[in-house]
């Protein structure tokens, strides 16, 4: 199956849950804007002061100083030269500060891309990635002009879960590398590979790597405990730099492999280059461009979300998504990676005073003048320093307490859990998002189903819980000959078959059948053919045919289709009496 048709299922989710969602006011008056588009930062210059643009500039300088080495670890892991890491945490983090609807959100690249970004780049190379990446950002101002902001939020937790979880777990194989110092020409690109390789390319393991990349992550675990402000992986970073610096130059160790090692780092802002575009290249790209596109708008969300509920703020999705389409679409052609809200960014700018878009304008400042000045000094950071960095990040990832917390969920939710963390693990991430997204649709519309009901009443109804119309009785007897069947809930294709299933059960043939819909919220093509089919059955066998408490959205679907000229205007009822009024005149 095409990637092109998951894009399909997931809208088709999307548009039932909006529909299904907006009925019973989860979504609100929101889903009624026309266009959804209102950058944070026009609102907060407003009433912008001397006191919040310092707040601003102190939170915005720290949160630059911890981006700094999760820029280039990033980076580095994801296959590209650290500088790249550094230029997306600097033109993307401006952009999302600039155009986004977070006030608080800081954006960059993350570890979530790693896998996905290392795996284009290996198969089609850095242009490759380019494509895919202004693809993903174009998928995303789509998303977002299209209002699906709110609904990416409610994509299944299990999912979420499962496709992080394999990240963390991909993450820390990646980096057995580095951590041990092996002598490897090449690193498979599959999981069960890389560990048999690792395992056949043990006995070259050098002590010193190894060494550096235990203390690294005992410094960023330990360091906490003594500073709050400074980040524990700058601290490493730093500590470890120097050492082996030491080790190199004065004590004549070797072995020890640095990043300028491997890459040759450019201290300059790079110019625009032109991406050029192909529809085969494009066919080929796409299913990455949409994991790309997903796996950003949802730790993009989510980091806001997480934001709104320390701020006591509220955030617009669909601002915040064509904020990071727009980043996603720009950041390539200055040669940079794929951009995300990074939670941890984020809440360090909240928890150090940052309030405004402003402060992360700063800290994209503050990355800039890093790279400009210090970027040369970045080539003696050592590999395994870096991999130290990395196996952190992959520990704060993998979130293992929530994922044995929801493995006592029902079962539907584990096999969700465990078959998107499976694909993610073995396979890859685009494969995990597709079909974790397409079991998340089938499961939505199974519930959904689930919550529909068709009942009959034959002789009364129970008027004391109506809500079409004020009733000072509490039974509605009705006519000999008159059959009511009541639906609750969507009539859509998930369940249109359950009320011919009821119909087969009742078998008796009554002289008016009233179809009693105030329950309705919606319907689809699939319930309309249904209906359709209903009143042909019931014209052929001279059984007449009444709606009951159709609501307006309804209404407006059988007027497009020209039902309501074939049922006739008039046996199109606002409530149950007037419906049982017109079927007395049938019944005489």
């Amino acid at each position: 199956m095409s990637t092109l048709q998951y894009i399909l299922y997931f809208m088709l989710y999307a548009k039932y849950y909006c529909i299904f969602a907006s009925k019973f006011n989860i979504l609100g008056r929101k889903m009624e804007r026309k266009f959804d588009f209102q950058p944070k930062l026009i609102s907060a210059l407003k009433n912008y002061s001397k006191e919040k643009f310092m707040a601003d500039l102190m939170a915005g300088i720290i949160v630059g100083i911890v981006a700094l080495p999760l820029a280039i670890a990033f980076g580095i892991a994801s296959g590209v030269s650290p500088e790249k890491g550094l230029i997306t945490a600097i033109i993307g983090g401006f952009i999302v500060s600039f155009l986004g609807g977070s006030n608080v959100q800081i954006g960059g690249p993350t570890g979530a891309f790693i896998v996905i970004v290392y795996g284009i780049i290996q198969n089609f190379g850095i242009e490759g990635l380019a494509i895919a990446t202004v693809i993903a950002g174009i998928i995303l101002v789509i998303m977002g002009a299209l209002k699906l902001g709110t609904v990416i939020k409610f994509i299944p937790y299990p999912i979420v879960v499962g496709f992080t979880s394999g990240i963390a777990l991909t993450i820390f194989t990646t980096q057995m590398k580095d951590l041990f110092g092996l002598t490897m020409e090449k690193v498979p690109a599959d999981f069960i590979s890389k560990w048999i390789a690792y395992f056949e390319h043990f006995h070259t393991v050098n002590p010193w790597s190894f060494v550096i990349g235990i203390v690294s992550i005992l410094i960023i675990a330990i360091s906490p405990r003594f500073s709050k402000k400074i980040p524990g992986s700058l601290i490493a970073i730093i500590v470890m730099t120097v050492i082996v610096y030491i080790m190199r130059n004065h004590l004549g160790i070797a072995g020890i492999e640095t990043i300028g090692d491997r890459f040759t780092i450019n201290a300059s802002l790079p110019q625009p280059e032109a991406i050029s575009f192909n529809m085969e290249t494009i066919n080929l790209l796409l299913p990455a461009a949409f994991t790309i596109a997903m796996l950003g708008a949802i730790e993009s969300l989510l980091s806001v979300t997480v934001a709104d509920g320390v701020t006591g703020d509220k955030h617009n999705s669909n601002t915040e998504l064509i904020a990071q389409g727009a980043a996603n679409i720009i950041v390539p052609i200055f040669g940079g990676i794929p951009v995300t809200g990074a939670i941890a960014r984020t809440m360090t700018n909240i928890n150090n005073g940052g309030r405004t878009p402003v402060a992360g304008i700063i800290h994209a400042v503050v990355l800039m003048l890093i790279l400009l000045f210090l970027g040369p000094l970045t080539k003696h950071i050592p590999m395994a320093c870096l991999a130290g960095v990395l196996i952190i990040v992959s520990y704060n990832m993998s979130e293992w307490r929530t994922f044995r917390s929801l493995m006592k969920n029902p079962k539907s939710d584990v096999s969700v859990l465990l078959v998107t963390f499976f694909l993610t693990v073995i396979f890859d991430l685009t494969i995990a998002i597709e079909i974790g997204l397409l079991i998340a649709m089938f499961l939505f519309m199974k519930r959904v189903a689930e919550t529909t009901h068709v009942s009959v009443s034959k002789d009364e109804i129970d008027l004391s819980d109506e809500g079409e119309i004020h009733h000072d009785e509490e039974v509605l007897t009705l006519p000999k000959g008159v059959e009511v069947y009541e639906i609750d809930g969507p009539f859509f294709f998930g369940i249109a078959n359950k009320f011919d299933d009821v119909m087969n059960i009742i078998g008796d043939k009554p002289k008016v059948r009233i179809i009693r819909m105030r329950k309705v919220p919606f319907m689809d093509s699939t319930g309309l053919h249904n209906l359709e089919s209903l009143f042909r059955l019931s014209k052929a066998e001279n059984i007449h045919m009444i709606l009951s408490g159709v609501n307006e959205d309804v209404r407006r679907v059988l007027t497009k289709s020209g039902f309501d000229k074939k049922i006739g205007p008039d046996n199109i009822c606002s409530n149950i009496n007037e419906a049982v009024r017109k079927a007395e005149e049938a019944v005489k």
